[in-house]
């Protein structure tokens, strides 16, 4: 059956009215300064990935657990690059040798040039009458041979350091691409899904888990053009789930989109801008969030106050009034 693009339109139309609609109901019995909209939980998303190809060697941790920050998430196979770091050692020895060798050339040619220069002088103090003109230039001759050489082994000492730097941050780079293969916790937060499993070869980049950032909670909420404009960055908001509607959660505006959503980018009309939604992100305070973190998670929904007045006042009822719940999870 082939429906209508009027009737598409109309449809579009309506479930618009009635997102609206749904948004804004019980915002009627609110004192004066206040705004109220339906809204949804959000916990900001962080990947475990590998930098580097390889195979995953094991997981440590599962679903829902919690960890701290830097706790170790996955190790990767390293079996490659242990050869690689044994070789880059023993390219460093080597180095390390060829430095030896090179000082100790150069201590040989300053000493070969302290003899000539000796020699030179002590022909040149006995006259001329005992030593001959070809004597004294060989003697000459001898003594410029020697400081060349001097110049030569001392370029052969930087030459064999910078080989021996070479070698060393070769070592430092294979052990750098080892530490990589430590899958670590970036934040504090809980385990959302282990994406791989070990024995698993995932390329550069490959995901290995995603976790949820405990302490960067947020519900997301839409406000209309007459509303959003009077709304402050900082603006205290009270949070109320429908899955504890016993709780009022404090919060604040944490960002306000700088365009709208859900009709046209660009209007003409006043009637055409009062439609226009913006999305508000009211964030809950970590310490708050640190207390309750067994209890935080993404998708709950609910409904948001927020202060668009700053000499407003919230009603009793939305008086943060959160116990202090027991811990029970256990960090790793």
């Amino acid at each position: 059956m082939r429906i209508s693009p009027i009737l598409l339109a109309l449809a579009a139309v309506a479930a618009l009215g009635g997102y609206v609609f749904v948004t804004r109901q019980g915002s009627s019995d609110l004192p004066a300064g206040l705004a109220q909209a339906n809204g949804r939980i959000e916990v900001e998303r962080v990947d475990v990935a590998t930098k580097l190809p390889g195979r995953i060697a094991d997981i440590l941790v599962r679903e829902g657990d919690f960890v701290g920050k830097g706790a170790i998430i996955a190790r990767m196979d390293v079996s490659d690059l242990l050869a690689q770091l044994a070789v880059a050692r023993a390219g460093l020895r080597r180095a390390e040798e060829g430095v030896g060798k090179a000082r100790a050339d150069l201590g040989s040619r300053e000493a070969e040039l302290r003899l000539h220069e000796v020699e030179l002088q002590r022909a040149l103090d006995l006259g001329r009458h005992i030593m001959t003109q070809a004597e004294a230039d060989k003697r000459l001759a001898q003594r410029d041979v020697a400081k060349a050489l001097l110049v030569g082994a001392r370029a052969g000492v930087a030459d064999a350091e910078a080989a021996r730097d070479a070698a060393q941050a070769q070592v430092h780079l294979v052990q750098v691409s080892i530490d990589d293969m430590t899958l670590s916790a970036p934040v504090a937060g809980r385990v959302e899904y282990r994406l791989a499993q070990p024995g698993e070869v995932i390329a550069a980049g490959g995901r290995v888990a995603t976790m949820l950032d405990v302490s960067d909670v947020f519900m997301t909420i839409f406000l209309p053009t007459s509303e959003v404009g009077r709304v402050a960055l900082g603006s205290d908001a009270r949070i109320v789930l429908d899955a504890a509607p016993q709780y009022v959660v404090p919060a604040s505006v944490s960002f306000v989109a700088g365009e709208a959503q859900f009709t046209p980018k660009y209007v003409e009309t006043r009637n055409e801008r009062e439609k226009l939604m913006y999305r508000v992100k009211l964030k809950i305070d970590p310490k708050l969030l640190d207390a309750y973190r067994d209890y935080v998670k993404a998708g709950l929904t609910g409904t948001a106050t927020v202060k668009i007045a700053a000499d407003a006042a919230f009603p009793d009822r939305l008086r943060p009034n959160l116990p202090l719940p027991p811990r029970t999870g256990d960090v790793r």
